[in-house]
């Protein structure tokens, strides 16, 4: 229903909910890393939803991304992250969580991505902490991109250290935004996934 690139990356012996996870978790990081492209907003003009929060989400995103082109797509991600000297938003965890950038969380983080053997990829310009990052990590430790598929405790333990605490908080920030309209919907989904991931992890 989403990407189908990360769909065909994920291991045929990962579970289907975990398949979905990953796949949910590279869409954000897509879409929060760039704006989309022509062929992306074709893809996601096509999502189907259903009467959870969630799927209306996503039916909503879909029909905003049939009404846009790339260039609106672009300045839209321009106004929201990047700006003339900033954008509206400032997507890392130190910020949210210090109000401050390259703080204590981005250390730890490094730490912790030493530890599980995740390295920065050469092309990335951004501190490690950025949501499209963490997003990307999450999808990663999931479908074993770093090894063998790391198991739920540990990923319980990554996304309570790194993403809980803050992520849903930006999300609600990128549904109010001043300058989203693609990217409302794109927040109320990456809110929604926050919590049922939330939901699932403090019941394991």
């Amino acid at each position: 229903m989403l990407v189908e690139e990360a769909t065909r990356e994920m291991s045929d012996s990962l579970a289907s909910e975990d398949a979905l996870r990953a796949q949910m978790y590279r869409f954000l990081a897509r879409l929060l890393a760039a704006p989309p492209d022509k062929a992306l907003l074709k893809t996601i003009a096509g999502l189907e939803g259903d009467e959870t929060d969630l799927g209306k989400a996503m039916l909503s995103l879909g029909k905003l991304a049939a009404k846009i082109n790339t260039a609106q797509a672009e300045e839209e991600y321009h106004d929201l992250f990047i700006g003339v000297a900033r954008g509206e938003l400032l997507p890392y965890g130190s910020y949210y969580l210090t109000g401050f950038l390259h703080e204590k969380p981005l250390a730890k983080l490094r730490n912790d991505m030493a530890r599980l053997g995740i390295a920065r990829g050469s092309v990335h310009k951004e501190p490690e902490d950025h949501i499209a990052s963490l997003m990307d990590m999450m999808a990663g430790l999931i479908t074993g991109e770093f090894g063998d598929p790391a198991p739920l405790a540990v990923q319980k333990n990554f996304f309570e250290a790194h993403i809980s605490k803050w992520a849903s908080h930006f999300f609600a920030d990128l549904e109010g935004a001043k300058t989203s309209v693609l990217y409302t919907a794109l927040g109320t989904i990456g809110r929604s996934f926050m919590e049922i991931e939330a939901t699932a992890f403090s019941m394991s």
